[in-house]
């Protein structure tokens, strides 16, 4: 089973500078429920779908799986999704042995902006750089799927 393990943070501070590469990202859910979500995702005129299982209790891993699919049908099946679609962009932020993915939040869940790192072990030690500030692994509020029915400035 494919298994992703990620910690979340909010940002606090500049990222940007330290960024290698930023993507507009457009993602909606057909599928979102506390057990699963199906989502279709369009980042570099490529589409995605990627299904999701419950996360652990403590928020930290999940299966996941990822196909990509051509671009044209993604652009289809974001017109299909459950209202909510969500609109990012992405900064990659290397940072010592990974690298953080800055996802600054656009329309309704803008001004958010979220770090996440994902790790090849749930107690893999990892160099923190100085933007990240309180950890939110595990808060569902957090969850794009959540951001997608409950947009952050309806908070």
């Amino acid at each position: 089973m494919a298994r992703e393990i990620e910690r979340k943070f909010l940002v606090e501070g500049e990222y940007k500078p330290l960024a290698t590469s930023v993507t507009r990202i457009v993602q909606g859910y057909i599928v979102r429920d506390a057990a699963r979500t199906v989502r279709v995702r369009i980042y570099r005129q490529r589409g995605f779908l990627t299904i999701k299982g419950r996360s652990s209790a403590d928020g930290l891993e999940r299966c996941e799986y990822e196909y990509e699919i051509p671009v044209a049908e993604a652009e289809e099946l974001v017109r299909l999704c459950l209202p909510g679609v969500v609109e990012k962009r992405r900064y990659r932020v290397p940072w010592g042995d990974h690298t953080f993915e800055v996802d600054e939040f656009l329309g309704a869940n803008a001004p958010l902006v979220v770090a996440e790192v994902e790790l090849n072990e749930r107690d893999e030690a990892f160099s923190r750089p100085p933007f990240l500030g309180k950890e939110v692994t595990g808060d569902p509020r957090y969850y794009n799927s959540y951001l997608s029915q409950s947009p952050y400035s309806l908070w």
